[in-house]
């Protein structure tokens, strides 16, 4: 019939509306790929941020003399002996710096003690911290207002501690395990300042090199094929 011979005389069947906005959404896709990965390679590595552990930190989180005096005190526990263990802990790395001799020289036992006494000044650093978690846990648990069900605050079974006793003597032992640390940190620092004759100070890693002109200037251009309709 005539009218069938019009129909399939025309080349190939016609797009739709909906076909057509598919095709525009296939290439907007397929331009967006290459620009994606652009940005990606060229985005500069930088390196977070990190806080510089310093004993002065240290101070500030641990427990002091008077507070580790009052939870041995209250607790029962064996004091801390504060200036033997820094007094200790000095002449310790001092013999065995002096052991080495002439195996090392100046500065090479300059950078053995900077790792030697950043290892003492990390352990107090994270002993801290640790006695820090378990004093908020402690009074957590025995807070009536910070407890949904007050299990916590009863007394437990005849001869047994409760959850929360446990608690605040474990966070009272952890006191005076950051207070010992420290005291091993101080001493370490002191020991490098006797030995080297200069302020232990901690390390810190070189940035990383700022992005050349050329990547910058080519990830700004870029991203101007990035802007929103």
């Amino acid at each position: 019939m005539p009218g069938q011979k019009n129909r399939t005389r025309g080349g190939g069947r016609r797009h739709t509306a909906g076909e057509t906005s598919r095709a525009e959404r296939k290439i907007e896709i397929m331009t967006r790929k290459p620009t994606q990965t652009v940005a990606k390679t060229t985005t500069p590595r930088f390196q977070a941020a990190r806080q510089s552990i310093t004993f002065e930190l240290i101070v500030r989180l641990a427990p002091h003399q008077g507070l580790t005096d009052n939870l041995v005190r209250t607790f029962g526990l064996e004091p801390v002996h504060y200036d033997t263990i820094r007094d200790a802990t000095a002449e310790h790395i001092g013999r065995a710096a002096k052991a080495f001799g002439t195996a090392l020289n100046e500065k090479a036992l300059q950078i053995h003690l900077q790792r030697i006494t950043g290892a003492f000044v990390g352990s107090a650093f994270g002993a801290a911290q640790f006695y820090g978690t378990k004093k908020s846990a402690a009074m957590e648990l025995t807070s009536k207002l910070l407890n949904d069900d007050r299990d916590e605050d009863r007394e437990g079974p005849a001869g047994f501690e409760s959850k929360a006793e446990r608690g605040r003597l474990f966070a009272a032992e952890m006191a005076l395990q950051s207070f010992a640390l420290m005291a091993a940190a101080e001493g370490a620092i002191t020991a490098y300042a006797d030995l080297t004759g200069d302020e232990w100070k901690p390390y810190e890693a070189p940035l990383a090199p700022a992005a050349s002109v050329s990547r910058k200037s080519a990830a700004t251009e870029m991203a101007a094929f990035e802007m929103a309709a």
